[in-house]
C-alpha cells in the first residue's frame, strides 16, 4: 500500500456538504401568530421596522410606531385577523405551507421550504437549518409576482445578513419577479373563467366591471425608481390579452394605503364607492398581487371593500380568488421554481 493510499486526504472530511444538498425557499411577507393584540403588535414592530417598508429616518418614525402606532393599532388589526383566521390558524401561514408542500411533490431532487419575512418562520432560522443538514445550494423564490424594494429587495437583504454572519455559506439563487410569466397569467385568466361560468361573463356595456388591485406603494418609491407599477402595468396589459379583452377593459387599482404619504392610485376603496354611487350592475375583483390569501384579500376586499360598494348603491360584487393551493397558483410557483433551479436537479 502506498503512502497516498494510506493516508486520508487533509481535504476530504466526513463534515463536506453533499452535493445533492439543494433546497428552494418559497418566502411570504408573514403574518402573527395569534389573532391577538400581543402578537399583532410583534409582527407589526418587525414589519414596521424595515427601512425598505417605512424610508424614513428611525430617528423621525420610532416615536411615532412605538408611542402612536403600536399603542392604537394592535387591538384594532387583531379583531380583523379574528374575521379570517381559519381552523388551521393565519390563511396567509395555513396556504404559503401549503403550496411548499405541493410544490415539493413535484420538484424532484431539491427540498422545499416555506419562510416569512417578517414572524415565524424566519428566513435565517430556515437557512440554519438548511445549512446544518448538508444543504448548500438555495434558490429563493418571493411570493410576490410584482417587484417591490419594499417586498422582494427587503428579502434579499434578509438573505445577505446570514450570508454575513456566516462563513460557510451557500450557492444562491434570488428569483426576481413573473410580472407576466404564462403560468402565472393563465393562472389569473383561469380563475376569473371559470368565475364568468357560474356566474356569466359580464357585461361592460351596461356598466359591469373588472377591478385588478395592488397592494399600493408610496408615490414617493415609485419616484425614486422602483419598477413596481411599471410591473403591475404589465400583469393588466398581458392578461388582458390573455382574456382576449380590449386595452383598457380592466379597471387596475391600487389598495392597503395608510398614513398620509401619498400612494399610487386610483385607491380600491374609492373607486369602489364611487362605482357603486352610479349604480354599477356588477363589480368583479381579483388581487393579483397576492398568491395566498390574507388580511388584504379576505378582510380589506372581500369584506369592507364589498361593504363601501353595495352601501354606496352598487349591484353584486365578487371577489375571484386565484392563488392559495390552486392548480394555477402551484403551476405559476412551479414554472418559477423550475427556472431556478436549472441546471441543480
Amino acid at each position: 500500500m502506498t503512502k497516498s493510499q494510506d493516508t486520508a486526504s487533509p481535504f476530504l472530511t466526513s463534515a463536506q456538504p453533499d452535493d445533492a444538498g439543494v433546497a428552494l425557499l418559497l418566502v411570504n411577507l408573514g403574518t402573527p401568530t395569534a389573532p391577538e393584540p400581543g402578537p399583532v403588535r410583534a409582527f407589526l414592530r418587525e414589519f414596521l421596522s424595515d427601512r425598505r417598508v417605512i424610508e424614513m429616518s428611525p430617528l423621525l418614525w420610532k416615536p411615532i410606531l412605538e408611542g402612536i402606532i403600536l399603542r392604537v393599532r394592535p387591538r384594532e388589526v387583531a379583531g380583523k385577523y379574528r374575521s379570517i383566521w381559519m381552523d388551521e390558524g393565519s390563511p396567509l401561514m395555513h396556504y404559503t405551507r401549503e403550496q411548499a408542500r405541493l410544490l415539493g411533490e413535484r420538484l424532484s431532487g431539491a427540498r422545499v421550504e416555506a419562510a416569512m419575512r417578517y414572524g415565524e418562520p424566519s428566513i435565517g432560522s430556515v437557512l440554519d437549518r438548511l445549512h446544518a443538514q448538508g444543504v448548500r445550494r438555495v434558490a429563493i423564490l418571493p411570493a410576490y409576482p410584482q417587484y417591490a424594494a419594499s417586498t422582494v429587495a427587503t428579502i434579499n437583504d434578509a438573505v445577505a445578513r446570514w450570508i454575513d454572519r456566516n462563513r460557510d455559506g451557500f450557492e444562491l439563487r434570488l428569483q426576481r419577479s413573473f410580472p407576466a410569466a404564462p403560468a402565472y397569467i393563465d393562472a389569473l385568466a383561469s380563475a376569473l373563467e371559470r368565475h364568468w361560468e357560474r356566474v356569466g361573463r359580464p357585461n361592460f356595456l351596461t356598466g359591469d366591471r373588472v377591478v385588478v388591485s395592488f397592494h399600493s406603494i408610496p408615490v414617493a418609491m415609485d419616484e425614486a425608481g422602483d419598477p413596481y407599477r411599471a410591473e403591475c402595468r404589465h400583469t393588466v396589459a398581458a392578461l388582458e390579452s390573455r382574456l382576449g379583452l380590449a386595452m383598457g377593459s380592466l379597471t387596475a387599482t391600487f389598495q392597503s394605503v395608510f398614513g398620509r404619504a401619498q400612494w399610487l392610485g386610483p385607491q380600491t376603496i374609492e373607486e369602489m364607492a364611487e362605482l357603486g354611487g352610479a349604480k354599477c350592475p356588477r363589480v368583479d375583483v381579483i388581487c393579483p398581487g397576492f398568491m395566498a390569501d390574507c388580511l388584504e384579500t379576505l378582510e380589506e376586499i372581500d369584506q369592507l371593500n364589498r361593504e363601501t360598494f353595495v352601501e354606496a348603491g352598487g349591484g353584486d360584487f365578487h371577489y375571484v380568488p386565484w392563488g392559495n393551493d390552486s392548480e394555477g397558483a402551484v403551476a405559476s410557483l412551479e414554472e418559477q421554481a423550475r427556472i431556478a433551479l436549472a441546471g441543480w436537479v
